[in-house]
């Protein structure tokens, strides 16, 4: 997913339980302030604690009898549990994987493996023709997905799984042409509200769509997904679709910005995958990924062959003290993260009103959509003016540590965020973008420097015009 470095030792960052926000100190302007949250996350201190034991104590191949392999065994099992509660799951339906984007793609490889195996087995048993015959898999998802999930699907069409073409697209006047492949569909974002729409989604279905894919939030504005909704209408299609004899489409959420920011349930979701990264909710640098009745109700395919753990599913022994900080973040998110979400969005506010009155009518709030739910701590906006691209402003902050937008688009230069331009942002206000997201531990007071040091940068950008 995202990669960025996490806040250096000398960074005004810590891990600790979220204060209060009211009668802070100030901080010393020498102090950087760490506001790229959605990027990375810092280590809890009992996550920390919890892999220290694990190297410790946990140190057996967890398929070993002997105590330290039942040991680390244990605590994997334990992990598994955490994770699955964290997310109102069962415990036999958690993989653990090495990151997100190994996660979304063995969704993707699972899905494709499952559309072609089920339609070799109709070609040789039926006598008929089944309407999905000899067909390629189709998959719909959205333009502003992480490239974890774009670029895998682009590869499909690339390793010519199907043929590529353009078709005019249809109530986006903003957005002239929307791409269409004979495998994927990228369905455009509505300008109004920043979402994926429903009615689009299932609008882009076909008699081959085995996959609809979409994130839970969004990492650069931070608007949720009507994800709910989008798997209520799938389910209803699905009765359909079985009684016309076509394969059933599941339904995949990559949900790493939305953990440990709001509340995710998988029951409530309704989605036969969920992707989790555990670096997002300041875990570790691992991820997993939840299959709805694994291998029963949903078919999961390996990508790895080896000695058989994780049920076959994802062999290769367990990297036990990862997965120890990973079951521990989890384990925290599920007791606090009414807390955590409530200290964020009250920093988060606070930070767009020190910004609307400080630059006024300058400020652009991107990430601001009517009637739009949005992540309790991401704000993306710019600040108009020729000179005040958001690289040339973040390279002027003295305190500010954050980015443009995806850490792992850093080196796009001064082209504007793919995501922004999706949403409808004007080029030249997307080009002006900064994405400040907040974390557990983020104060008022750090908000009021991380203004004055926009103030400045701002100020020296413009007198050299």
């Amino acid at each position: 997913m995202e990669a960025a470095a996490a806040p250096s030792r000398n960074v005004r960052v810590s891990a600790a339980s979220p204060p209060s926000g009211r009668g802070e100190k100030s901080l010393p302007e020498s102090r950087q302030v760490y506001m790229d949250y959605n990027a990375t996350t810092p280590l809890e201190p009992e996550v920390i604690q919890a892999m220290t034991e694990a190297m410790r104590e946990a140190w057996g191949n967890p398929s070993s009898p002997y105590p330290a392999g039942r040991k680390a065994k244990d605590i994997i099992n334990a992990a598994r549990k955490n994770l699955a509660k964290m997310i109102g799951g069962k415990p036999q339906d958690i993989i653990f994987t090495s990151g997100g984007t190994e996660s979304n793609n063995l969704v993707i490889h699972s899905v494709v493996k499952h559309f072609h195996k089920i339609h070799t087995s109709e070609r040789d048993t039926a006598e008929h023709h089944s309407p999905a015959e000899g067909a390629t898999p189709h998959f719909v998802t959205c333009t502003v997905e992480h490239d974890s999930i774009r670029l895998p699907l682009e590869h499909l069409v690339k390793e010519h799984v199907a043929e590529r073409n353009e078709v005019q697209s249809r109530g986006f006047p903003l957005l002239p042409r929307v791409l269409l492949l004979r495998a994927v569909t990228f369905v455009p974002v509505s300008k109004v509200n920043g979402q994926a729409e429903v009615d689009d989604i299932l609008a882009a279905v076909r008699p081959t769509t085995c996959l609809v894919t979409i994130m839970l939030a969004n990492n650069e504005t931070g608007v949720i997904m009507p994800v709910p909704e989008i798997s209520q209408r799938i389910k209803a299609l699905n009765q359909r679709r079985a009684a016309a004899g076509l394969p059933l489409i599941l339904l995949h959420t990559d949900a790493a910005q939305a953990l440990g920011k709001t509340r995710v349930d998988v029951e409530d979701l309704g989605v036969d995958f969920l992707t989790i990264v555990g670096h997002k909710f300041y875990g570790p640098r691992i991820g997993a990924l939840y299959v709805r009745g694994l291998g029963e109700l949903t078919p999961l395919y390996p990508m790895l062959f080896g000695g058989g753990q994780e049920r076959n599913f994802r062999p290769g022994t367990e990297n036990t003290p990862m997965i120890a900080g990973l079951g521990k973040a989890a384990e925290l998110v599920a007791e606090n993260c009414e807390a955590y979400e409530a200290h964020m969005r009250d920093v988060r506010d606070y930070l767009e009103q020190r910004l609307l009155a400080e630059f006024d009518k300058k400020i652009h709030l991107n990430s601001q959509f009517p009637g739009t739910e949005r992540l309790p701590n991401t704000c993306n906006f710019s600040i108009r003016g020729p000179q005040l691209q958001g690289r040339l402003v973040l390279a002027q902050c003295r305190t500010l540590l954050a980015s443009v937008g995806a850490a792992c688009h850093s080196d796009h230069g001064d082209r504007p965020s793919p995501v922004l331009l999706s949403c409808g942002i004007p080029f030249d206000v997307a080009r002006n973008a900064l994405r400040l997201s907040v974390g557990r531990s983020t104060t008022r007071a750090e908000v009021d420097l991380v203004v004055q040091d926009l103030k400045q940068a701002v100020a020296r950008l413009e007198g050299q015009a």
